[in-house]
Protein backbone atom coordinates (compact mmCIF):
# COMPACT_ATOMS: atom_id res chain seq x y z
CA UNK A 1 0.00 0.00 0.00
CA UNK A 2 1.42 3.30 -0.78
CA UNK A 3 0.22 7.05 -1.81
CA UNK A 4 -1.18 9.68 0.09
CA UNK A 5 -4.65 9.12 -1.14
CA UNK A 6 -4.68 5.29 0.24
CA UNK A 7 -3.15 7.12 3.15
CA UNK A 8 -5.92 9.14 3.70
CA UNK A 9 -8.25 6.56 4.37
CA UNK A 10 -6.76 6.44 7.74
CA UNK A 11 -7.52 9.75 8.78
CA UNK A 12 -10.22 9.86 11.57
CA UNK A 13 -9.88 6.29 12.50
CA UNK A 14 -9.87 5.43 16.34
CA UNK A 15 -8.45 3.02 18.72
CA UNK A 16 -9.89 2.53 22.32
CA UNK A 17 -7.88 1.12 25.15
CA UNK A 18 -8.35 0.44 28.87
CA UNK A 19 -6.20 -0.20 31.07
CA UNK A 20 -5.65 -0.52 34.92
CA UNK A 21 -3.05 1.85 36.78
CA UNK A 22 -0.58 -0.67 37.77
CA UNK A 23 1.36 0.83 41.03
CA UNK A 24 3.69 -1.89 40.03
CA UNK A 25 4.80 -0.47 37.03
CA UNK A 26 5.29 3.17 38.84
CA UNK A 27 7.58 2.22 41.20
CA UNK A 28 9.55 0.98 37.79
CA UNK A 29 9.81 3.64 36.39
CA UNK A 30 10.83 5.95 39.52
CA UNK A 31 13.83 2.80 39.78
CA UNK A 32 14.85 3.65 36.23
CA UNK A 33 15.19 7.87 37.68
CA UNK A 34 16.91 6.49 40.51
CA UNK A 35 14.29 7.57 43.23
CA UNK A 36 11.20 6.14 45.06
CA UNK A 37 7.65 6.50 43.42
CA UNK A 38 6.23 8.54 46.86
CA UNK A 39 8.98 10.20 47.00
CA UNK A 40 7.87 11.78 43.65
CA UNK A 41 3.98 11.46 43.98
CA UNK A 42 2.80 11.71 47.80
CA UNK A 43 -0.79 11.78 46.33
CA UNK A 44 -0.55 8.50 44.51
CA UNK A 45 -0.98 10.78 40.85
CA UNK A 46 1.10 9.53 37.88
CA UNK A 47 3.89 11.76 37.47
CA UNK A 48 3.53 13.90 33.33
CA UNK A 49 4.39 11.48 30.91
CA UNK A 50 4.05 8.16 32.30
CA UNK A 51 0.59 7.05 30.94
CA UNK A 52 2.95 5.89 28.32
CA UNK A 53 3.85 2.41 30.24
CA UNK A 54 -0.26 1.84 30.05
CA UNK A 55 -2.63 0.94 26.90
CA UNK A 56 0.45 -0.62 24.91
CA UNK A 57 -0.38 -3.41 22.67
CA UNK A 58 1.60 -6.94 23.62
CA UNK A 59 1.11 -8.93 20.05
CA UNK A 60 1.48 -12.36 19.65
CA UNK A 61 4.90 -13.06 18.75
CA UNK A 62 3.85 -13.88 14.98
CA UNK A 63 2.85 -10.60 14.39
CA UNK A 64 6.21 -9.19 15.65
CA UNK A 65 7.99 -7.59 12.41
CA UNK A 66 11.41 -7.88 12.01
CA UNK A 67 12.26 -4.41 13.72
CA UNK A 68 10.45 -5.48 16.77
CA UNK A 69 7.52 -3.39 16.15
CA UNK A 70 4.01 -5.14 15.61
CA UNK A 71 4.20 -5.72 11.79
CA UNK A 72 2.95 -2.76 9.76
CA UNK A 73 -1.37 -2.15 9.39
CA UNK A 74 -3.98 -2.56 11.87
CA UNK A 75 -4.69 0.96 13.38
CA UNK A 76 -1.94 2.74 11.96
CA UNK A 77 -1.42 2.95 8.44
CA UNK A 78 0.61 0.19 6.76
CA UNK A 79 4.04 2.47 5.75
CA UNK A 80 6.41 0.69 3.67
CA UNK A 81 9.51 3.01 4.79
CA UNK A 82 11.44 0.43 7.10
CA UNK A 83 12.42 3.14 10.14
CA UNK A 84 10.22 4.24 12.26
CA UNK A 85 10.55 7.06 14.79
CA UNK A 86 8.74 8.99 17.54
CA UNK A 87 9.60 12.36 16.27
CA UNK A 88 7.95 14.90 18.84
CA UNK A 89 4.49 15.88 20.82
CA UNK A 90 2.11 18.11 22.71
CA UNK A 91 0.74 17.31 25.24
CA UNK A 92 -1.65 18.83 28.07
CA UNK A 93 -2.45 17.91 31.58
CA UNK A 94 -6.00 19.00 32.67
CA UNK A 95 -6.60 16.37 35.38
CA UNK A 96 -4.93 13.51 37.91
CA UNK A 97 -4.48 10.07 36.88
CA UNK A 98 -4.20 7.79 40.27
CA UNK A 99 -2.14 4.62 41.14
CA UNK A 100 -4.73 1.58 41.05
CA UNK A 101 -7.53 3.49 39.00
CA UNK A 102 -8.77 2.10 35.80
CA UNK A 103 -8.67 4.79 32.91
CA UNK A 104 -8.76 4.40 29.28
CA UNK A 105 -6.80 6.13 25.87
CA UNK A 106 -8.58 6.81 22.86
CA UNK A 107 -6.76 7.19 19.39
CA UNK A 108 -7.64 9.37 16.41
CA UNK A 109 -5.10 9.37 13.63
CA UNK A 110 -5.79 13.42 12.73
CA UNK A 111 -2.98 13.38 9.60
CA UNK A 112 -1.20 11.01 7.23
CA UNK A 113 1.52 13.68 5.12
CA UNK A 114 4.21 11.59 2.77
CA UNK A 115 6.75 14.36 2.49
CA UNK A 116 10.52 14.19 0.58
CA UNK A 117 13.68 15.68 2.35
CA UNK A 118 16.97 15.42 2.38
CA UNK A 119 17.28 11.75 3.52
CA UNK A 120 14.53 10.83 0.87
CA UNK A 121 11.06 9.81 1.40
CA UNK A 122 9.21 10.22 4.38
CA UNK A 123 5.23 9.88 5.90
CA UNK A 124 4.63 11.99 8.82
CA UNK A 125 1.02 10.33 11.09
CA UNK A 126 -0.40 12.63 13.73
CA UNK A 127 -2.58 10.87 16.52
CA UNK A 128 -3.94 12.55 19.17
CA UNK A 129 -4.88 10.66 22.86
CA UNK A 130 -7.04 11.34 24.65
CA UNK A 131 -6.55 9.73 28.45
CA UNK A 132 -9.15 9.67 30.81
CA UNK A 133 -9.32 8.42 34.42
CA UNK A 134 -12.15 8.36 36.85
CA UNK A 135 -12.79 12.02 37.37
CA UNK A 136 -13.03 12.53 33.64
CA UNK A 137 -10.37 13.93 30.67
CA UNK A 138 -6.75 14.30 32.55
CA UNK A 139 -4.18 14.06 28.67
CA UNK A 140 -4.47 15.00 25.81
CA UNK A 141 -1.60 14.43 23.27
CA UNK A 142 -0.33 14.46 19.74
CA UNK A 143 2.03 12.16 18.48
CA UNK A 144 4.28 12.72 15.64
CA UNK A 145 5.83 9.59 14.65
CA UNK A 146 7.80 9.90 11.17
CA UNK A 147 8.28 6.94 8.32
CA UNK A 148 11.74 7.10 6.91
CA UNK A 149 14.06 5.13 3.97
CA UNK A 150 16.88 3.08 5.31
CA UNK A 151 20.14 5.06 6.96
CA UNK A 152 22.19 6.42 3.75
CA UNK A 153 25.96 4.27 3.72
CA UNK A 154 28.63 6.51 5.28
CA UNK A 155 30.49 9.06 3.42
CA UNK A 156 33.67 9.06 4.98
CA UNK A 157 34.91 11.39 8.48
CA UNK A 158 32.26 14.07 9.77
CA UNK A 159 32.83 17.50 10.33
CA UNK A 160 34.08 18.16 13.93
CA UNK A 161 30.99 18.69 15.62
CA UNK A 162 29.96 21.92 17.01
CA UNK A 163 28.36 22.57 20.35
CA UNK A 164 25.87 24.62 21.21
CA UNK A 165 26.58 27.36 24.15
CA UNK A 166 24.46 26.98 27.36
CA UNK A 167 21.92 29.11 28.61
CA UNK A 168 23.52 31.43 31.60
CA UNK A 169 21.84 30.51 34.42
CA UNK A 170 20.79 26.90 33.48
CA UNK A 171 20.63 24.02 35.45
CA UNK A 172 22.52 20.86 33.85
CA UNK A 173 22.56 17.09 35.20
CA UNK A 174 24.40 14.63 33.49
CA UNK A 175 23.17 10.88 32.59
CA UNK A 176 25.62 7.86 31.64
CA UNK A 177 22.73 5.47 29.76
CA UNK A 178 23.82 2.00 29.58
CA UNK A 179 22.18 -1.03 27.96
CA UNK A 180 20.14 -2.58 31.12
CA UNK A 181 18.34 1.60 31.72
CA UNK A 182 17.11 1.23 27.87
CA UNK A 183 15.97 -3.05 28.33
CA UNK A 184 13.83 -1.50 31.45
CA UNK A 185 12.36 1.08 29.85
CA UNK A 186 11.74 -0.76 26.83
CA UNK A 187 10.15 -3.10 29.08
CA UNK A 188 7.90 -0.84 31.17
CA UNK A 189 6.64 1.24 27.66
CA UNK A 190 6.04 -2.57 26.33
CA UNK A 191 8.31 -1.01 23.77
CA UNK A 192 10.25 -3.97 21.14
CA UNK A 193 11.93 -1.88 18.71
CA UNK A 194 15.62 -3.83 18.38
CA UNK A 195 17.51 -0.50 18.06
CA UNK A 196 17.34 0.22 22.06
CA UNK A 197 18.47 -3.46 22.98
CA UNK A 198 20.23 -5.44 19.79
CA UNK A 199 23.48 -4.39 18.99
CA UNK A 200 23.96 -6.12 16.02
CA UNK A 201 20.88 -5.02 14.29
CA UNK A 202 21.20 -1.36 15.44
CA UNK A 203 24.86 -0.95 13.87
CA UNK A 204 24.15 -3.73 11.01
CA UNK A 205 20.98 -3.24 10.18
CA UNK A 206 20.04 0.28 10.62
CA UNK A 207 23.38 1.40 10.46
CA UNK A 208 23.63 3.49 13.78
CA UNK A 209 26.96 3.15 16.10
CA UNK A 210 25.54 1.92 18.73
CA UNK A 211 22.24 1.20 20.91
CA UNK A 212 19.71 4.34 20.16
CA UNK A 213 18.39 5.96 23.49
CA UNK A 214 14.75 6.28 23.40
CA UNK A 215 13.44 9.42 22.39
CA UNK A 216 10.31 9.39 25.27
CA UNK A 217 12.88 8.07 27.30
CA UNK A 218 14.87 11.38 27.29
CA UNK A 219 11.32 13.33 27.39
CA UNK A 220 10.39 11.58 30.69
CA UNK A 221 14.13 12.44 31.99
CA UNK A 222 13.83 16.36 30.92
CA UNK A 223 10.54 16.50 32.84
CA UNK A 224 11.91 14.59 35.67
CA UNK A 225 14.94 17.43 35.97
CA UNK A 226 12.20 20.19 36.01
CA UNK A 227 10.65 18.20 38.92
CA UNK A 228 13.70 18.20 40.68
CA UNK A 229 14.54 22.02 39.99
CA UNK A 230 10.39 22.92 40.63
CA UNK A 231 9.85 20.91 42.91
CA UNK A 232 5.59 20.55 44.19
CA UNK A 233 4.80 22.27 40.83
CA UNK A 234 2.64 20.37 38.48
CA UNK A 235 2.87 20.60 35.03
CA UNK A 236 0.19 22.20 32.54
CA UNK A 237 1.65 21.62 29.03
CA UNK A 238 4.49 19.85 27.51
CA UNK A 239 6.14 19.56 23.75
CA UNK A 240 9.36 17.91 22.67
CA UNK A 241 11.33 17.81 18.90
CA UNK A 242 13.89 14.90 18.47
CA UNK A 243 16.66 17.26 16.67
CA UNK A 244 18.89 13.79 16.49
CA UNK A 245 19.95 10.51 18.19
CA UNK A 246 21.80 9.61 21.64
CA UNK A 247 23.69 6.35 22.10
CA UNK A 248 25.15 4.38 24.58
CA UNK A 249 27.24 4.32 26.45
CA UNK A 250 27.76 8.24 25.75
CA UNK A 251 26.89 10.41 28.40
CA UNK A 252 24.63 13.03 27.66
CA UNK A 253 23.21 16.70 29.57
CA UNK A 254 19.78 17.48 30.59
CA UNK A 255 19.67 21.24 30.73
CA UNK A 256 16.85 23.22 31.96
CA UNK A 257 16.31 27.11 32.25
CA UNK A 258 13.62 29.48 32.96
CA UNK A 259 12.03 31.36 29.87
CA UNK A 260 9.33 34.11 29.70
CA UNK A 261 6.45 32.42 31.65
CA UNK A 262 8.01 28.46 30.72
CA UNK A 263 10.85 26.81 30.85
CA UNK A 264 12.72 25.28 27.88
CA UNK A 265 14.62 21.97 28.22
CA UNK A 266 16.90 20.65 25.94
CA UNK A 267 19.15 16.95 26.14
CA UNK A 268 22.69 17.79 24.46
CA UNK A 269 25.46 15.00 23.30
CA UNK A 270 28.80 14.88 24.40
CA UNK A 271 29.52 17.15 22.08
CA UNK A 272 26.83 19.59 23.56
CA UNK A 273 24.89 19.17 20.48
CA UNK A 274 20.60 19.77 21.21
CA UNK A 275 19.59 15.85 20.75
CA UNK A 276 16.16 16.95 21.94
CA UNK A 277 14.05 20.37 22.04
CA UNK A 278 11.43 20.67 24.71
CA UNK A 279 9.42 23.34 26.48
CA UNK A 280 6.95 23.95 29.40
CA UNK A 281 4.63 25.47 31.29
CA UNK A 282 3.38 24.67 35.32
CA UNK A 283 0.05 25.34 36.58
CA UNK A 284 -0.60 28.50 38.67
CA UNK A 285 2.66 30.24 37.06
Amino acid sequence: MSGEATYQDYVGRQERREDTLDRRLLDGMAAVLDCRFEDISPDGSLPPLWHWMYFTPWVRQGEIGADGHPRRGGFMPPVELPRRMFAGARLKFQGKLLAGEKASRVATIQSVTPKSGAAGPMVFVTVRHEVSGQRGVAITEEQDIVYIGPNPPAKGPEAPPKSEPLPAGAWVREVTPDPVMLFRFSAMTANGHRIHYDHPYVTGTEGYPGLVVHGPLQAVLLIDHLRRNRPGKEVASFEFRARRPLFVPDPFSLVGEAKGDGFELTSRDRHGRVCMQASATLKGA
